[in-house]
């Protein structure tokens, strides 16, 4: 079974796929964020790295789906390959950080791996609002996330609501991260779980 976290920078995806590993005893899929050799260039110089990050981003994440179906255990992954597509990069073209020319290329290329991978049986997303965001971007303290603006947010969050609202491929769970705070607060946590319990003996 492949279960994935979904929502935007600072939302509490890691967070919340380690304490689901944890409880559930599945096994983990993080996004590769230490070993990304273009993410503080893309911090410094969104316009020239643009391009390069989404396509490491969209390799890194085809063969992380391929090697979840191929491994037969059960795995829940921090972000999906969709996210990229659906939100990082059209926010890029429109904020004119990527050009029209790598964004079509872009665009196709990952048509044609969304072919190859079947969508995660079940998509939690962490919705939040920019103040929630804010606070917990400061708390983890991530050097090179320090340069992101409150509009960038903003607008990601835009995006991320008008993929959530035609999201069809699958099951999906909604948690308001302003109203939960599972990562402090064991209830909120357990009221997480139940939710997940009952979406997934439905995918039996």
């Amino acid at each position: 079974m492949h279960i994935a976290v979904a929502g935007n920078i600072g939302a509490g995806k890691t967070t919340l796929t380690e304490l689901l590993a944890k409880h559930y005893n599945w096994t983990p899929h993080y996004e590769d964020v230490d070993e990304n050799p273009y993410l503080n260039d893309f911090y410094e110089d969104m316009q020239r790295w643009s391009f390069n990050l989404q396509i490491y981003f969209l390799n890194s994440r085809l063969k992380q789906v391929l090697d979840i179906r191929k491994s037969g255990k059960t795995v829940i992954q921090d972000r999906t390959i969709y996210e990229d597509a659906e939100i990082f990069a059209p926010n890029l073209h429109a904020m004119g950080l990527m050009s029209t020319r790598d964004f079509k290329n872009y665009t196709s290329l990952f048509q044609l791996m969304s072919n190859l991978v079947q969508a995660p049986d079940l998509l939690i997303y962490l919705r939040a609002s920019v103040p929630t965001l804010v606070s917990q971007i400061q708390k983890r303290g991530r050097e090179y996330e320090n340069s992101i603006r409150l509009d960038y947010l903003k607008q990601l969050n835009e995006r991320y609501e008008a993929w959530i609202s035609r999201y069809n491929a699958g099951k999906l769970l909604i948690i308001d991260v302003d109203k939960n705070n599972f990562p402090n607060v064991p209830e909120d946590l357990s009221a997480v779980i139940d939710k997940i319990d009952a979406q997934i003996h439905g995918l039996f």
